[in-house]
């Protein structure tokens, strides 16, 4: 795996076609990987403190350039922060914050204080044209201007530092595979070479066909294997985009590999850069100057990711607070119901398939557990003891997981719910019933969830139930919202008044 303009080493004796690809494959996929920081984010965060710093350094001018400042105050606390937004506006519609810009200050200084000194003289101008020369200081203006210029370089250099680390932890970097190999390939991964500013790293190539059109090696990239073994491939690493490089007449063929793919949380392309048919600029999303279509996207991604993460936190830890009392409660009943322990590990499959362990209160017998649930609990199971009965209906006994959220982030508050890992509906593997079902991993599971609070909890002896709880989480993955989280937060305490489905 490597970058997209070094192409990753292939194996010197691959043998027959294709023998070699497991292996290999499986060797990209334990190369260490840091979950990755979300450009947006750091994009974000340089527009933040720039305005702050900006705004800062133009405030304590101002108080110690101006001997009588509380008499001109007003125009000040107006005209700085208008100032230092205006500046943060002009980077932004430059394309300052790109962070190939933000990795090199020292190539874009120049054209950074440019702009920046630009907006200067227009705010400037604009003060003499309007006659404001008595409310504001020219003096003012002009060591702003200096002392602003070198915080921005200061600013600038430790972000380029920050940028440079992150890097080298691999935690900045997109993690991409290509579909389809041949001509269309080659040409893509070449043109992307010309551009690492985008981050990118290409783990290899995925294609159908065992063909003279699709060779072993795409412009130095391996092929890894089919659709089905880049399935396998994305539950084993991260793959943050994939990328189609097939023509848009191949509807057939894009729309049958789509079917296997759209289970990924990754966002999904079209390359357009070779396409025939033009469309007008707005109809793309680029990665640096490659048009792409764009087929999926990830949900809940960038900024959104971070709000989430940081209302589960939050929110987790205030509920993890106020619902102690109960808690302490629940395990003092189960230890004087029966001998055993208070909590119970059940592995369950999480974001991406990804193997977690969650805490619940011990509802069963300790001598009847059933950590794989490999048999649903049933109206009057015998394993299940008095204490487990209410806390199962009640879903106290899922209390614990504020901690897999709070401490471990392997929960969210609200998602669907962790799949067991030999739960069965009408006999068979919930997978099995339904198609798509584990497009519910794409994001992370909840304590509580859509499908939860319209009834679908508890017993999924059916197949209408599984399928009308996979329904309702998907509905929630592509509508999610802070707003809808919170009011399924809100719903969750009326919707266990009543339930008859948990036993």
């Amino acid at each position: 795996m490597a970058d997209a303009g070094t192409p990753p080493p292939s194996p010197a004796d691959p043998g027959e076609p294709g023998t070699a690809r497991p292996i290999l494959a499986e060797t990209i996929a334990r190369m260490p990987n840091s979950g990755g920081v979300p450009p947006v984010a750091i994009r974000g965060l340089a527009r933040i403190v720039e305005f702050i710093v900006i705004g800062i350094v133009g405030a304590l001018t101002a108080y110690f350039y101006i001997p009588n400042f509380a008499d001109v105050a007003f125009g000040y606390i107006v005209m700085v922060p208008t100032l230092a937004f205006a500046v943060v506006l002009a980077f932004q519609a430059l394309g300052y914050y790109r962070l190939g810009v933000l990795r090199e200050p020292l190539r874009h200084g120049l054209p950074i204080a440019s702009a920046f000194a630009a907006v200067f003289v227009f705010a400037l101008s604009t003060v003499f044209f309007l006659k404001l020369g008595e409310a504001f200081s020219r003096g003012v203006f002009a060591l702003w201007l200096v002392i602003g210029l070198a915080a921005l370089a200061v600013v600038r250099l430790l972000f380029a530092l920050l940028l440079r680390r992150l890097t080298q932890r691999g935690m900045l970097e997109r993690r991409a595979v290509i579909v389809g190999g041949g001509e269309h390939a080659a040409t893509l991964i070449e043109a992307m070479a010309g551009h690492a500013e985008t981050g990118i790293t290409i783990c290899g190539v995925f294609d159908e066909r065992e063909d003279g059109r699709s060779p072993d090696l795409v412009a130095g990239y391996p092929k890894l294997g089919t659709i089905d073994d880049l399935v396998a491939f994305a539950r084993k690493t991260r793959v943050d985009l994939i990328i189609f490089t097939l023509p848009v007449t191949a509807e057939a063929r894009i729309l049958s590999m789509l079917r296997k793919l759209w289970v990924l949380p990754a966002d999904i392309r079209l390359a357009a850069h070779m396409q025939k048919l033009k469309f007008r600029p707005r109809n793309y999303s680029y990665i640096g100057t490659l048009p792409m279509f764009d087929v999926a996207d990830k949900p809940i991604s960038d900024w959104d990711l971070i709000v989430k993460a940081a209302f589960d936190r939050v929110v987790g830890a205030l509920l993890l607070v106020l619902l102690s009392p109960v808690m302490l409660l629940t395990a003092l009943a189960i230890k004087l119901d029966s001998r055993g322990p208070v909590l119970f590990r059940q592995k369950r499959y999480g974001f991406n398939n990804e193997l977690i362990e969650v805490f619940k209160f011990r509802s069963m017998h300790a001598d009847r557990l059933d950590p794989s649930a490999s048999k649903l609990v049933t109206r009057d199971d015998p394993r299940v003891t008095r204490v487990g009965r209410f806390i199962r209906r009640t879903s106290i006994d899922e209390l614990p997981q504020l901690y897999n959220v709070v401490f471990g982030g392997s929960l969210s508050l609200v998602g669907p719910r962790p799949h067991a890992l030999h739960a069965k509906a009408d006999d068979r593997l919930y997978d099995e019933v339904v198609d798509g079902y584990f497009a519910r991993h794409k994001v992370k599971p909840g304590i509580t969830g859509w499908a939860q609070v319209n009834g679908w909890r508890g017993e999924t002896d059916t197949m209408e139930k599984i399928q009308k709880r996979v329904e309702h989480d998907l509905h929630y993955i592509e509508n999610w919202s802070v707003a809808f989280d919170l009011y399924i937060l809100a719903l969750t305490p009326f919707a266990l008044i009543g339930q008859k489905n948990a036993y």
